[in-house]
């Protein structure tokens, strides 16, 4: 096996998977709603922002004395609208969403409840081109090595998908002085859409914020042993003043019923 063949990490976060429990908590939020609550402050990073707009929606319309105020910021990185940089000024935040690893670093620094992370999906790293485009092979590493080498110019993200392309698989695949040269890092904009602008002429990022993007053509996922998986987790903020239906939240998103609406995104759904 590749050593950049992800190992999937075993799932050893809190779960709110039973129904009955789910059921449970969203009662409890439907018995304590005021007609004027406060928003639930919700952020997501760029992986899993499809899944939480529709999600987000559905809880809404399950639980109507809830409302959403929905974010979104990359999982890292020195934007202002990254998810650390959002905590480290103490906006006003319930639940975070975001790649685990950084979700854990967070949570290590007190920033989010102890306990209260829950893995919801799994990501792949897919490539795409401006839409029309030729489409390069993508199912053996010599085809990926000929496909960044044969770009005229070559996006990826300033997230994970990102940093693994360009600290890591660039150098595995020989190309790193060659692709530097011609390529760039794009922060917190989705590189979909810097190749729908013709911005760039190939392009990598995890298939989730991809397929949402018109104007392109995703060519396919990173063959099995250069692939990335990026677990995907959701966490309550230590300072929330709203922490039962943060709970509540994060419980309908990991339950069985929301699993499809995240496969629909271009996502692995986790089974608790």
């Amino acid at each position: 096996m590749s050593p950049f063949q992800n190992m999937e990490t075993r799932v050893h976060s809190a779960s709110f998977g039973s129904g009955r429990l789910l059921a449970g908590l969203i009662g409890s939020v439907l018995c304590a709603g005021m007609a004027q609550a406060a928003d639930l402050g919700v952020v997501s990073s760029g992986g899993f922002a499809e899944a939480f707009r529709a999600l987000s929606e559905r809880y809404e319309a399950q639980v109507p004395t809830e409302h959403v105020r929905r974010e979104f910021g990359p999982s890292m990185g020195a934007t202002p609208g990254a998810v650390p940089a959002r905590l480290a000024r103490g906006e006003a935040l319930d639940v975070v969403i975001m790649v685990e690893s950084s979700l854990d670093e967070l949570m290590v620094q007190g920033r989010l409840l102890p306990g209260s992370k829950v893995r919801l999906a799994l990501s792949k790293i897919a490539c795409a081109v401006p839409a029309g485009a030729p489409r390069p092979a993508l199912a053996t590493e010599q085809d990926v090595r000929q496909a960044f080498a044969a770009a005229d110019s070559i996006a990826w993200s300033d997230s994970a998908s990102g940093s693994y392309i360009q600290n890591e698989l660039l150098d595995h695949l020989g190309v790193a002085q060659q692709v530097k040269a011609k390529g760039r890092q794009i922060p917190a904009t989705p590189v979909g859409e810097i190749l729908a602008r013709h911005e760039a002429a190939f392009g990598c990022q995890q298939r989730s914020e991809l397929q949402p993007v018109r104007g392109i053509d995703i060519v396919g996922d990173l063959p099995d042993s250069l692939q990335r998986t990026t677990p995907y987790a959701a966490a309550v903020v230590a300072t929330s003043t709203r922490v039962r239906q943060a709970h509540a939240f994060i419980a309908f998103m990991a339950g069985p019923a929301s699993r499809a609406v995240i496969a629909g995104t271009g996502l692995e759904p986790v089974a608790p």
